[in-house]
């Protein structure tokens, strides 16, 4: 069964830095798309950054690019996200995700991903 755990969310100021990890198990993870979503309060949930399992295409939301950067270490089974020069819009929870199934793209609607982790929070004062 594939777990995901995540972790490294937290308050922080406008302008500030946070990085999320994702540790997943059950399956091997190199094989599998990783992706970031957020969810806001009253907002739908969002993609925010994915990354193929080789790593050599990503994808990220116009609202983070230049800001934030996915990556992964496959041989820890971690995704991670660092996020800089946050604001106050980026605060919401966010979850790691990855489909069933081996893509070799990151897909960039919800449905595709079948496993989630808990969500962490991240909170952007101003």
């Amino acid at each position: 069964q594939v777990q995901l755990v995540e972790s490294g969310g937290g308050l922080v100021q406008a302008g500030g830095s946070l990085r999320l990890s994702c540790t997943a198990s059950g399956r091997t993870f190199s094989s599998y798309t990783m992706a970031w979503f957020r969810q806001a309060p009253g907002k739908e949930r969002e993609l925010v950054a994915g990354i193929t399992g080789t790593g050599d295409s990503t994808y990220y939301a116009d609202s983070v690019t230049g800001r934030f950067t996915i990556s992964r270490d496959n041989a820890k089974n971690t995704v991670y996200l660092q996020m800089n020069s946050l604001k106050p819009e980026d605060t919401a929870v966010y979850y790691c995700a990855t489909p069933a199934p081996p893509l070799d793209y990151v897909a960039t609607i919800s449905p595709a991903y079948d496993y989630w982790g808990q969500g962490t929070q991240v909170t952007v004062s101003s």
